[in-house]
């Protein structure tokens, strides 16, 4: 997944109604951007942060622009997109970049199943010699001194997605749950007990049962800015002990 090509620079004036965000530009233009982000964004919206913005020709849209990165610190990148992260598994997946997921000759997206009636992110069939693989991909991008924590709010989706990946390992079947890290400051990840209790302790849980739990950090930058291909690159340690 390539970076958007040119990325517009500006601070950040607000984030409102969850989808808005009011920027200003470099020329001093003050511009409404798409926030794609449905999530509390917590340490992703400090005040007058230096932010990047896609630009849309298309006439249909409502809001041209769209928030695409935060500096979260000096020289910490962040991308606050969640459309992102779907497609970088995807990427690194096929080109086999996750090397534990290798192997597999067909991977769909947005697959019905379980009891609880949930879309799986990543469905991966037709491999020689192992059972079939549903990926459930999270979005990392709180950071605190190095670590990356999930969630960022009080998550019961997430929780549901949980008991589903753990269906499918009583199933017989391989379960995963791919934590995308878009945050070029995270070396670790951990639950975020301190947000969501429930989700830490289920997270456990489903480890404990055989969902196998990975994370992969992308490549969106330096303290320059944004570059490169953003594309997932490098394994990340996910710590599960309190």
């Amino acid at each position: 997944m390539k970076c958007p090509d040119p990325l517009i620079e500006g601070r950040l004036i607000r984030r409102y109604k969850r989808f808005l965000a009011d920027i200003r530009l470099a020329d001093g233009s003050e511009v409404t951007a798409h926030c794609p982000n449905t999530g509390s964004m917590l340490g992703c919206q400090p005040e007058d942060a230096r932010v990047w913005l896609s630009e849309s020709d298309n006439p249909k849209r409502k809001l041209r622009y769209t928030w695409e990165l935060v500096e979260t610190a000096p020289g910490e990148l962040a991308c606050i997109n969640t459309a992102r992260p779907n497609t970088q598994a995807r990427q690194a997946v096929e080109s086999g970049v996750v090397e534990e997921l290798a192997g597999y000759g067909t991977v769909r997206a947005e697959v019905r199943y379980g009891a609880e009636k949930s879309r799986i992110d990543l469905h991966l069939s037709e491999h020689s010699t192992r059972e079939d693989a549903w990926v459930e991909v999270k979005n990392v991008t709180l950071c605190d001194a190095g670590t990356g924590y999930f969630p960022d709010a009080v998550t019961t989706r997430g929780q549901k997605h949980l008991r589903e990946l753990m269906a499918q390992v009583r199933g017989g079947e391989r379960a995963v749950l791919l934590f995308a890290v878009n945050h070029t400051g995270i070396t670790t990840v951990r639950p975020a007990d301190h947000i969501d209790p429930a989700y830490g302790q289920l997270l456990r849980e489903a480890a404990a049962a055989g969902v196998e739990v990975l994370a992969y950090r992308a490549e969106l930058g330096d303290a320059s800015g944004p570059a490169g291909e953003w594309t997932l690159a490098a394994p990340v340690p996910v710590i599960l002990e309190t």
